[in-house]
């Protein structure tokens, strides 16, 4: 019998006998306390070797942090926005220690937000051949032009550079359009609709610059490097796939520019061997009609006869609550080639007893093999219980959540009831470039201390590298030799960590 159930069975026994029988109050606290730590993701693990020295020092930092907000609440990192947070993270003893660790694989991101707004300012927006232009709106437009169109006011971006008495008001336009950073977060995303305003807003300005080929080559493959240097191995890499364009006019399909992410993938992986890859997951907006859906299922059945191993699967991305609900298109999906895994963003809203919450009961019923973010997934138990036993892990992305508005502070983020019985998670990342984060190691810090256990310790860590893995939607053989390559990492962290421990008793 399961140790858990039979520790249950225990605590109940001596509570269903308190008035009747004496017991042993404290042996039954106790008892509670061990059956929920092993109850919670990494509870399972045992240390091995010296990770028990490493946990200590590890540790002894994380309560250093608690100590001191408990002092003073407005220390808590994960309790304050992000947006204003992120300096005072960045300097965390424990964020440091989440930085150096093999942290596995990213499965929920989003291409063209996974590079800084400051990459893009400095390496995009001054390569020539860049127009602008401002639109009816007061917002800028920008465009790579061999020779300008008639449809706006086009003019050479390098040229009015040139006029310094106007240059710092465009680079600050600029900048200011493509990132969602403001001195008062909690005023200007103070809804969710607003958020997503401003998300949006910064799409539409980023990606046309974006889609010009050369630039959209450079700007994966730096995202790319940024997980890398953040000790990520591999990446399942959601993309609408737009169409990409040349100064000469040539436009490349959905499926060529999936040919680009593959490619790009190739040569990063020869040039750093220990990345041992990349997988697309097609995904394009949920806000269409059946026609334009059809379309999708074209692209998306061309894509698998193409590159039946570079696909992962397919999705639908953008404000669940003002799209399609995936019920209006279940009858199309559930009669699709069944090797197309379906990873499908469910349940990222607030609402209850909504379309979008049951986006989470079709997800399921629909064979998805990951839910993004599931937000909404502790309002429906018996969706729990079915992902549980079939092993569906939910994509979790603190950050995201938080900056868009479904959650102020991350203690009370629902994750924590999955964190707490060890749910099949991940933790992901999502948009990390468009809110001045970077790769992984951040959301993995906020999880870590806002959302897990104060008593989380380094075995839930390694959990969530593991479950990266895991869920991953590589084969089994793929699975097999990512493993190798994590297990050599982290022993080699493991390492790191006692001699950090031990040359501070020196």
């Amino acid at each position: 019998m399961n140790g858990l159930i039979v520790s249950v069975m225990v605590i109940f026994c001596f509570l269903c006998t308190a008035n009747s029988i004496p017991y042993d109050y404290w042996t039954a606290r106790a008892q509670i306390l061990i059956s929920e730590q092993k109850s919670m993701l990494g509870g399972q693990l045992d240390f091995k070797h010296d990770e028990r020295i490493a946990n200590d020092f590890l540790m002894t930092k994380k309560r250093a942090e608690f100590e001191n907000a408990f002092k003073n609440s407005s220390l808590f990192l994960p309790g304050r926005n992000f947006l204003e947070a992120r300096t005072d993270i960045k300097n965390s003893e424990v964020y440091k220690i989440i930085r150096a660790m093999p942290k596995g694989a990213v499965l929920h991101a989003h291409d063209t937000a996974l590079v800084s707004a400051d990459w893009i300012f400095w390496n995009v927006t001054f390569r020539p051949n860049l127009y602008v232009c401002e639109s009816s709106n007061g917002l800028l437009q920008l465009r790579f032009f061999e020779k300008p169109n008639d449809d706006c006011s086009w003019k050479l971006l390098s040229d009015l550079r040139k006029n310094k008495s106007i240059v710092n008001t465009i680079n600050s336009k600029i900048y200011k359009q493509m990132t969602m950073l403001t001195k008062n977060p909690e005023v200007d995303y103070n809804d969710v609709d607003k958020a997503w305003s401003k998300f949006v807003q910064i799409f539409a300005f980023i990606t046309p610059m974006l889609t010009y080929k050369p630039v959209y080559e450079d700007h994966y493959y730096e995202a790319l490097k940024d997980l890398y240097m953040d000790n990520i191995m591999y990446i399942e890499i959601r993309s609408t796939l737009p169409n990409l364009y040349e100064l000469n006019g040539t436009v490349y399909s959905s499926v060529e520019t999936a040919m680009v992410y593959k490619k790009t993938t190739e040569r990063f992986m020869s040039d750093y061997p220990n990345f041992i890859g990349a997988k697309l997951i097609y995904a394009p907006s949920r806000k269409v009609d059946e026609k334009k859906f059809d379309e999708y299922l074209t692209i998306l059945k061309t894509l698998k006869e193409k590159h039946p191993t570079f696909l992962a699967g397919f999705d639908l991305v953008g404000q669940e609550d003002k799209g399609q609900p995936l019920i209006v298109f279940a009858n199309k999906l559930k009669n699709l080639d069944p090797s197309i895994d379906y990873f499908f963003h469910a349940g990222e809203t607030d609402w209850y007893g909504s379309s979008t919450d049951e986006n989470l009961i079709d997800a399921v019923l629909l064979g998805a093999k990951r839910i993004g973010h599931g937000y909404a997934l502790t309002k429906h138990p018996l969706v729990m219980e079915i992902m549980k036993q079939r092993g569906i892990a939910v994509e979790v992305n603190p950050i995201s959540n938080q900056v868009l508005s479904l959650v102020k502070d991350l203690r009370n983020h629902p994750a924590a009831h999955l964190f707490a019985n060890n749910f099949p998670v991940v933790v992901s990342n999502d948009d990390p470039g468009l809110w001045g984060s970077k790769a992984l190691s951040y959301d993995f810090y906020l999880a870590f201390m806002g959302i897990m256990s104060q008593n989380s310790d380094l075995r839930a860590l390694k959990q969530l590298a593991l479950n990266s893995i895991t869920y991953s939607n590589m084969d089994v053989e793929q699975k097999n030799n990512a493993l190798v390559v994590w297990k050599k990492k982290w022993c080699d962290f493991i390492e790191q960590l006692v001699n950090s421990s031990q040359a501070r008793r020196i």
